[in-house]
């Protein structure tokens, strides 16, 4: 046998056991799906809460003294899911953006009204540059959740919104600009995330993806004292009518104690926020507030509810 045709004998044997791998191989790697959206442009939009109504975006938080973190969950509100904050009690190892995205990937809600499609990922760093932009370097198995398109906007806006909410309250950045994030995944831009939105480009906060009615305090499960009780959110709607409703809860049992209407802030600096003052004695309550609908054709409009002990 000549050396010629034993070479390609040994070469067609040699491809004849790579391909397989190949092949195997393109099986373990998640093939992206058709209709790929980029970070900085997502596609879906959020309805207002009811038609000719205009509606805000969250205002960046300002500095605190708290060591608490501002994290972003997602949650449901009538047949849309909109962004909710939380604020939680984080170690001190890490810098304060990624202890707030560490709390994101790795714990859950205290209200269990919201959710998280984030997993605990095996790297997470991040860094400011001068220019007002956050870098969030994180790990592939961050995003081993199986989710539809809307979803996975929504949790690249999650991740937005809580880097940029705690990088401004811990004063790392210049809440007089426009904060943008570029996420990179294993140190690389392009990858794909939870198969649908492609990552790289800096990226601001969507208007509209926030929670149109928010309560900030008290938080779930907060124990207050007995006597004056304060309620706080915030409506994306400034000057909107409001509905709050409280009921007292006694295991699985809810019953209606009291209800009134209140207006959301319509000043600039105060834009949308709502204030309410109970006096309340010992017991188990939950509280409710919803947009009220000017047509009046919906009930509970965007409603958020908090669940809170007073002792």
């Amino acid at each position: 046998m000549n050396k010629t045709a034993a070479g390609r004998r040994i070469r067609r044997s040699v491809l004849f056991v790579v391909l397989p791998a190949a092949l195997a191989l393109s099986g373990c790697v998640a093939t992206p799906q058709p209709g790929i959206t980029n970070a900085d442009t997502p596609s879906h939009t959020v309805p207002g809460p009811a038609a000719g109504v205009a509606t805000t975006s969250a205002p960046l938080e300002s500095t605190q003294a708290s060591n608490k973190a501002p994290v972003y969950w997602i949650g449901r509100s009538n047949d849309n899911v909109f962004l909710y904050r939380e604020f939680r009690d984080v170690p001190e190892e890490d810098n304060p953006i990624t202890r707030a995205l560490r709390v994101m990937m790795s714990q859950k809600p205290l209200d269990p009204d919201f959710f998280t499609p984030w997993q605990n990922p095996k790297m997470l760093a991040t860094s400011i540059s001068g220019k007002n932009v956050i870098t969030v370097d994180v790990s592939a198995d961050a995003f081993n959740s199986n989710v539809d398109a809307d979803m996975a906007e929504r949790a690249i806006q999650q991740l937005v919104y809580t880097a940029t909410a705690a990088g401004a309250s811990a004063g790392l950045t210049d809440t007089g600009q426009q904060i943008q994030v570029v996420v990179l995944v294993d140190g690389h831009t392009d990858y794909v995330a939870f198969n649908r939105v492609r990552l790289g480009s800096p990226t601001s906060r969507s208007a509209g993806m926030v929670a149109p009615v928010w309560i900030i305090d008290p938080q779930e499960g907060t124990e207050v004292a007995d006597g004056a009780v304060k309620i706080s959110g915030r409506s994306t709607v400034p000057g909107g009518k409001l509905h709050w409703e409280l009921l007292r809860v006694d295991g699985t049992s809810k019953t209606p104690y009291l209800n009134g209407d209140i207006t959301a802030a319509a000043d600039a600096d105060k834009s949308g926020l709502f204030n309410l003052a109970l006096n309340l004695g010992p017991g188990n309550y939950e509280v409710r507030v919803s947009q009220m609908d000017p047509a009046g054709k919906v009930k509970d409009l965007n409603v958020d509810t908090r669940g809170f002990t007073v002792r």
